[in-house]
C-alpha cells in the first residue's frame, strides 16, 4: 500500500517551505527537528498549526517542513502557506474557509532594495549646509 502525501510550496519574504502532509497523528516536523525544538516562540507555532486547526485536521495529518532563507517570523508564515496549499490539495473542499481567512494567500512584502547614494533603502545621507 502506497503512503498518501500532499505537497504545498510556501514562501514568506526570503523564505521557501516545502511541506508534505502524511496520514498520521498530528506531530509537526521542521528540518528534521521537533516543532518545538525549531521553533522558541508559542505565536509562531500558533501561526504554523492555524490552517490545520481551522479545517480540523490538527490530529489527522503529520507535517513534514523543509524550509530555508529568512527569519523565524518568515519561515512561520511560510510553512503556513505550505500547509494551507497542502490542505487544498488533500481535499478541495477546503478552499473556502482557507481563502476567507487569508491562509491562502502569499504575502507579497519584501525588504526594498538599497539605491546607490543613499545610505540605505530610502536614507540619504545627512544633510549639511556648510
Amino acid at each position: 500500500m502506497a503512503i498518501v502525501k500532499y505537497y504545498g510550496t510556501g514562501r514568506r519574504k526570503s523564505s521557501v517551505a516545502r511541506v508534505y502532509l502524511v496520514s498520521g497523528s498530528g506531530r509537526i516536523t521542521v528540518n528534521k527537528r521537533d516543532i518545538d525544538e525549531y521553533f522558541g516562540l508559542e505565536t509562531l507555532k500558533l501561526i504554523i498549526r492555524q490552517p490545520l486547526v481551522l479545517t480540523g485536521n490538527l490530529a489527522k495529518f503529520d507535517v513534514k517542513v523543509n524550509v530555508r532563507g529568512g527569519g523565524y517570523t518568515g519561515q512561520a508564515g511560510a510553512i503556513r502557506h505550505g500547509i494551507s496549499r497542502a490542505l487544498l490539495q488533500a481535499d478541495g473542499e477546503l478552499r473556502p474557509p482557507l481563502k476567507k481567512a487569508g491562509f491562502l494567500t502569499r504575502d507579497p512584502r519584501m525588504k526594498e532594495r538599497k539605491k546607490y547614494g543613499l545610505k540605505s533603502a530610502r536614507r540619504a545621507p545627512q544633510f549639511s549646509k556648510r
